[in-house]
């Protein structure tokens, strides 16, 4: 039986112990990640409305993660989207 999937928050092809954010903080630093995540954020926003038939709601949801990560709030917390 196939469960609902969350791609925002817990995307199936995120494997291992740490997630490739995580890492990214180890190695660059927060304020480089939220930089990254600024931009990231930005992307989604520009390709909503075009990449996927549901109006591009799975982008927006991905947005605001990226845009919460970006101003300190770690989606991973709260798990609000």
């Amino acid at each position: 039986m196939k469960t609902d999937t969350d791609n925002v928050n817990t995307p199936e092809h995120y494997i291992g112990e740490i997630e490739c954010i995580d890492a990214m903080v180890q190695c660059f630093g927060i304020e480089q990640v939220q930089i990254y995540s600024k931009i990231a954020a930005f992307k989604y926003l520009w390709r909503s409305s075009y990449k996927h038939a549901d109006g591009g709601q799975e982008d927006l949801a991905k947005a605001e993660w990226y845009l919460r990560f970006t101003n300190g709030d770690d989606p991973r917390k709260t798990n609000r989207v």
